[in-house]
């Protein structure tokens, strides 16, 4: 019997300035977004293909969080502390624990824009726009589990 890969969503583990995020949404609940890509092709009246490198490392991070989501209150307090003293830039980590090889790191993260507020019966969404001023970020799979032949 072959190995399978295998992903588990709750492996993902997110690290907002030394404390760990929780109460994710079902659907996606992150999402990664570079905000240029890596090179600009540029073709010559000739034909002749040419690359120019960006620099730019910057990205945006969405998380989605239940309204019943206590990280809620910790970027909320990132914000109180941008508003008050310029101060709520906190490192933000994702990396896939178990078998999962993703890890994206950001040694500066502010929170770009509150979540729209909607309340109804059920358990609403918050959906954080988190700014990135340099991300490294190694987009990896996932490894085999259980026996293989």
């Amino acid at each position: 019997m072959a190995g399978v890969k295998t992903y588990d969503p709750k492996n993902v583990q997110v690290i907002l300035g030394g404390t760990p995020a929780s109460g994710f949404t079902d659907g996606t609940f992150i999402s990664v977004a570079p905000d240029e890509d890596l090179y600009t092709k540029t073709i010559g009246a000739d034909g002749e293909a040419s690359r120019a490198r960006s620099n730019n490392k910057s990205a945006t991070v969405t998380l989605t969080l239940k309204q019943t989501s206590s990280t809620n209150d910790v970027l909320s307090t990132f914000v109180a502390a941008d508003q008050v003293s310029d101060s709520g830039v906190f490192p933000l980590m994702i990396k896939e624990i178990g078998s999962g090889r993703t890890l994206v790191f950001a040694q500066a993260a502010w929170v770009q824009r509150f979540p729209d507020l909607a309340y109804s019966k059920e358990v609403e969404d918050r959906e954080w726009v988190i700014a990135v001023g340099q991300m490294d970020i190694f987009i990896g799979g996932n490894s085999f589990s259980g026996a293989a032949s």
